[in-house]
C-alpha cells in the first residue's frame, strides 16, 4: 500500500491494505491520538501537522457555535464537529471532516448508520451524511480542493462546504452535488444559499478586540 505522509512519519501496521482493515484500525488502542489519518482512494494519508489557531480552529469553532445550535434549536438531526469518522465504501473513503451534519431522515432511513465500537460507546458514522465541511490549512490543500472534494461526491454527500481563512480575503463556498460533481452555488450580496439548511449564510473575518482575526458566520433562513 502507498502511504502519503505529511510532514512527519508514523506507523502503519502491515495488516492495514484496504478500507475494512483501515477502520478497524482506527477502533483499535494503538490508533494515533495526534494528528489526522486519512483513507482515501486505497491511501493512507497522514497529517502531523500544528492546527492553524485562527485560520482553522477559530472558523471550525464558528461553525460548530452556528451549525450546532441551528440543528439543536431546529431538531434537524446531529452536526458534528471534528475528530468523527465517516465512511463509505462505495467512495472508498474513511475521513474526519472539520465538521458533518446528519439529518433526522438520513438517519431514520439507513442512509447514515451509527457504528458501535469495538468495546463500548459509538465511535463512527457510515454512509452519507447531508453536509461535510472543511477548512483549508497549508498542509491540506490538495486534500481538501481535490482529492476530498471527489471523494466526497462519490460519497454522494449533499453539500461540501470549502472554507479557506488563510488570507485576508476568506473563500467560503458551498458546494452543491448536481450529477456526480460539486458545483458552487451562486452568491447574492456576499451570502450563499444552504439547501441542506434552507438558510442563506456568510462569513465574515474581522480584528477582534486583542488583534487577531475573528470570524463570524451570518446565517438567515428562507422564511419571512
Amino acid at each position: 500500500m502507498r502511504v502519503i505522509v505529511e510532514d512527519s512519519e508514523i506507523i502503519i501496521p502491515s495488516w492495514v491494505v484496504d478500507l475494512e482493515s483501515f477502520r478497524r484500525w482506527c477502533d483499535d488502542p494503538a490508533f494515533p491520538e495526534v494528528g489526522r489519518v486519512s483513507y482515501l482512494n486505497g491511501e493512507v494519508w497522514v497529517d502531523m501537522s500544528m492546527e492553524q489557531l485562527f485560520s482553522h480552529n477559530e472558523v471550525k469553532k464558528e461553525l460548530t457555535r452556528v451549525l450546532g445550535n441551528l440543528v439543536k434549536h431546529g431538531r434537524l438531526g446531529r452536526y458534528f464537529t471534528d475528530g468523527v469518522f465517516i465512511s463509505n465504501e462505495e467512495a472508498d473513503l474513511a475521513n474526519q471532516p472539520d465538521g458533518m451534519f446528519v439529518s433526522q431522515q438520513s438517519l431514520q432511513e439507513g442512509r447514515v448508520r451509527v457504528v458501535e465500537g469495538r468495546t463500548e460507546g459509538h465511535v463512527e458514522l457510515e454512509g452519507s451524511p447531508d453536509m461535510v465541511a472543511e477548512v483549508v490549512s497549508p498542509s491540506s490543500v490538495q486534500k481538501d480542493t481535490e482529492i476530498l472534494r471527489q471523494a466526497y461526491a462519490r460519497a454522494n454527500i449533499r453539500e461540501y462546504w470549502l472554507i479557506d481563512a488563510r488570507e485576508e480575503a476568506t473563500k467560503f463556498d458551498v458546494l452543491q452535488l448536481r450529477r456526480g460533481t460539486y458545483m458552487a452555488t451562486r452568491k447574492r450580496a456576499g451570502r450563499t444559499r444552504s439547501e441542506v439548511f434552507q438558510h442563506w449564510f456568510r462569513l465574515t473575518r474581522e480584528s477582534g478586540p486583542d488583534g487577531y482575526p475573528e470570524f463570524t458566520l451570518h446565517a438567515r433562513s428562507d422564511k419571512p
